[in-house]
C-alpha cells in the first residue's frame, strides 16, 4: 500500500509539472496569428502514417535513417509497457495487461528485443557525437548547450533500455527461481538470466523492484525534461507532420489584404468582397515572435536541430549567412524570451528587441533562394521558406528595405508594370534590326 501511494504522488506531481508546462505552451500559442484551416483530414492522417511514423524522410541517409527509425518504433512498442506500470503502480498488481494473452505475448516479445536494439542505436549516437566530427551538427546557432542537451537526452534514453532489460531479466530469473508462470516472451531477458543466476529469490526481486523504479521515475522524469529540451520533438513531431501544409512547397501563402488591393486596381471587377468586420492586418508580415502564425511556431518546437535542413541549402552550401535551421532555433528562443513578458504585462509588452535584426539578420534573409530545399529534406515537414517570406514582407512592405537589385525592379514594376527597365512600347526595340522573315 505504502509503495502504490509513493506511486500515485510521483505520478500526481508528473501530471501537475506536465500540465503547467503544456498550459504554458497553450497560451504562447494564443499570442501567435491564424495560419491556414485544418481541413483533409485523409490526405493528413496518409502522411502522417508515411512521414511521421513510417518516417519515410530519414531514409534519405540510409545508415542513421535506419537506426532513429529503430528507435522511434520500440518507442511506440514500449510504451504499451510503460502504460501497463503505470496501471499496475496504481492498483498494486503485477503484469495487468497479461489478460491480453498472445497479443501480450507479442508485445512483450517486441518490447523487449527493441530494448536492446534501441540501446545499441542510441550507443552509436552517443559514439558519433563524441569521437566523430558530423558537419551538420556544427554551425553558430549550435551553442554548447545545444550538445549537452542531446548527450543528457541520448544518456536518458539509453538508461530506460538498460533499466527495462534488467526488470525484465530479473523477473524472468525470479519466476523460474520460484517455479511461477513467467507472463509474456522475452527472447533478450531470457538470454541474460544467466547475469544474475546466483542470486537468491529474495534478492531477485529486489534486483527487479530497483530496476522497476529506476524504469518509470525516468520515464516521469524525462516526460517533464523533454518541453525544455530539443528533444521535445519525441511529442510535437507527429502533431506537426499531420499538420503539415498541404500546398506546393513551391506555392508561397500570399496575404489576403493584399492581394484585394492589386486585384482592386487591376480591374475592380475581379476583386473578391472584403470579409465583413475584417480589420486591417496589424503589421504586414513578421518582425517578432508574436506576429508569426502557429503553424511557424509549431515548427520551431518541432524541430530536432539534426541539421539536415542547413546541409542541401544552396545559400549554405556555398558559404552565405544563412542556416534555415538557425531560423527556426531563433524563434523559438525569441519566443521563449519574449513570451513570458508578453504573458504577465499583456500585448503592448516591449523588450527593445524583436526576432528581425535582433535574431535574425537582413542578410540571412535574403540569402534565402526560397528554393525549398530545406522544406524538402525537413523529417517532420517544417516550412523554412514561409517565415523567411513573411519576415521579407515586413521589411519591404513596412521599411522599404530591400538589396539595391530588388529595390530597382521594385521600381521598374512601379513605373514600368514589368521588372524591366523599359516601358511597354520601347520593350521590342531589341529586335528591331533583325531580319525576321514573317510566316
Amino acid at each position: 500500500m505504502t509503495s502504490q501511494i509513493i506511486f500515485a504522488a510521483a505520478l500526481l506531481l508528473t501530471f501537475g509539472v506536465f500540465g503547467y508546462t503544456t498550459w504554458r505552451y497553450v497560451k504562447l500559442f494564443q499570442l501567435t496569428k491564424p495560419a491556414f484551416p485544418v481541413r483533409d483530414f485523409g490526405k493528413r492522417i496518409s502522411l502522417t502514417l508515411k512521414v511521421a511514423l513510417g518516417q519515410s524522410k530519414m531514409f534519405r541517409k540510409p545508415f542513421t535513417g535506419i537506426m532513429h527509425a529503430l528507435v522511434f518504433w520500440g518507442f511506440l512498442v514500449i510504451l504499451i509497457g510503460s502504460i501497463e506500470m503505470v496501471i499496475d503502480g496504481l492498483f498494486g498488481i503485477e503484469r495487468s495487461l497479461k489478460v491480453m494473452g498472445g497479443f501480450y505475448d507479442v508485445v512483450m516479445a517486441s518490447g523487449d528485443i527493441f530494448a536492446l536494439i534501441v540501446a545499441i542505436a542510441i550507443l552509436v549516437f552517443i559514439g558519433r557525437r563524441l569521437f566523430i566530427h558530423v558537419k551538420r551538427f556544427e554551425g553558430i546557432e549550435m551553442k554548447h548547450v545545444s550538445h549537452v542537451d542531446a548527450k543528457i537526452a541520448l544518456s536518458i534514453i539509453l538508461l530506460l533500455m538498460l533499466t527495462l532489460l534488467g526488470l525484465n531479466t530479473s523477473y524472468v530469473a525470479h519466476q523460474t527461481a520460484i517455479n511461477e508462470t513467467i507472463h509474456g516472451i522475452f527472447p533478450v531477458s531470457q538470454h541474460l538470466t544467466g547475469l544474475v543466476s546466483g542470486l537468491s529469490p529474495a534478492a531477485l526481486h529486489v534486483h527487479h523492484e530497483i530496476h522497476w523504479w529506476a524504469h518509470i521515475l525516468l520515464i516521469f522524469f524525462f516526460a517533464n525534461l523533454l518541453p525544455y529540451s530539443k528533444h521535445f520533438h519525441v511529442f510535437m513531431s507527429v502533431p506537426n507532420v499531420f499538420l503539415s501544409r498541404l500546398d506546393p512547397l513551391g506555392k508561397l501563402p500570399n496575404m489576403d489584404s493584399i492581394t484585394r488591393e492589386v486585384k482592386l486596381m487591376m480591374d475592380p471587377a475581379t476583386a473578391f468582397a472584403p470579409v465583413e468586420g475584417e480589420a486591417a492586418p496589424e503589421r504586414f508580415g513578421v518582425l517578432d515572435a508574436d506576429d508569426v502564425t502557429w503553424k511557424n511556431y509549431l515548427d520551431s518546437l518541432a524541430c530536432t536541430e539534426c541539421g539536415r535542413c542547413t546541409s542541401v541549402c544552396p545559400a549554405a552550401i556555398t558559404g552565405k549567412k544563412l542556416s534555415p535551421r538557425k531560423i527556426v532555433m531563433d524563434l523559438r528562443a525569441r519566443m521563449r524570451e519574449k513570451g513570458k513578458g508578453l504573458l504577465k504585462s499583456g500585448k503592448d509588452f516591449s523588450d527593445n528587441k524583436s526576432l528581425l535584426r535582433d535574431f535574425i539578420s537582413e542578410e540571412e534573409l535574403w540569402a534565402c533562394t526560397t528554393c525549398n530545399a530545406c522544406a524538402m529534406e525537413c523529417p517532420i515537414n517544417i516550412n523554412h521558406p514561409t517565415l523567411i517570406v513573411d519576415m521579407r514582407r515586413y521589411l519591404v512592405m513596412e521599411e522599404g528595405s530591400a538589396p539595391g537589385e530588388l529595390k530597382a525592379v521594385f521600381n521598374n514594376i512601379e513605373n514600368n508594370g514589368a521588372p524591366w527597365q523599359y516601358s511597354a512600347e520601347d520593350r521590342m526595340l531589341w529586335a528591331k534590326d533583325l531580319e525576321i522573315k514573317k510566316s
